[in-house]
């Protein structure tokens, strides 16, 4: 009994690490073949009504807490810490990987970029919204999933 709730604990752990993985490296590949691609300041139509652009944001979504800096990283160090003791505590929850993974590898992404050069590039641009980039778009649908997985039923696996 015991092997069985180790192991489905180490393939909790073992999943979420590849989501995140997965984000992180989708993340840092779109982001520097953009910057690489797209001088800053510049837009290219890509789709009817997307753009790609080259926008450095040293806030967080939507640029709230513009120049932050410190601010923003440890709120975002506190907010990782916080969901991976969750995590840590309750792995055999129905899911809770999923979103796990979705928020630490594009909390990460982000971070890679705050840390490395003082702001975040983002590169996707729709009409009235504002620019955002893979790891945004992790952090949004893995906060949502997990808000369905914790109103959800407390099933393991």
């Amino acid at each position: 009994m015991r092997q069985a709730t180790a192991s489905r604990r180490v393939a909790a752990f073992a999943r979420a690490g590849l989501v995140a993985g997965i984000v992180l490296v989708l993340d840092q590949v779109t982001k520097h073949t953009l910057a690489a691609g797209i001088d800053a300041g510049e837009s290219k139509s890509f789709l009817p009504g997307v753009h790609l652009v080259h926008v450095r944001n040293t806030g967080v979504a939507f640029s709230i807490f513009s120049g932050g800096g410190t601010l923003v990283l440890v709120f975002t160090l506190a907010a990782l810490a916080l969901l991976i003791g969750y995590f840590v505590r309750h792995p055999d929850r129905r899911l809770l990987w999923l979103p796990t993974g979705m928020l630490v590898g594009g909390a990460v992404g982000n971070l890679i970029d705050r840390i490395a050069s003082g702001a975040v590039t983002d590169f996707i641009k729709l009409p009235h919204w504002p620019a955002f980039n893979v790891a945004d778009m992790s952090i949004t649908f893995g906060v949502l999933v997990l808000l369905w997985v914790l109103a959800g039923p407390r099933a393991k696996r």
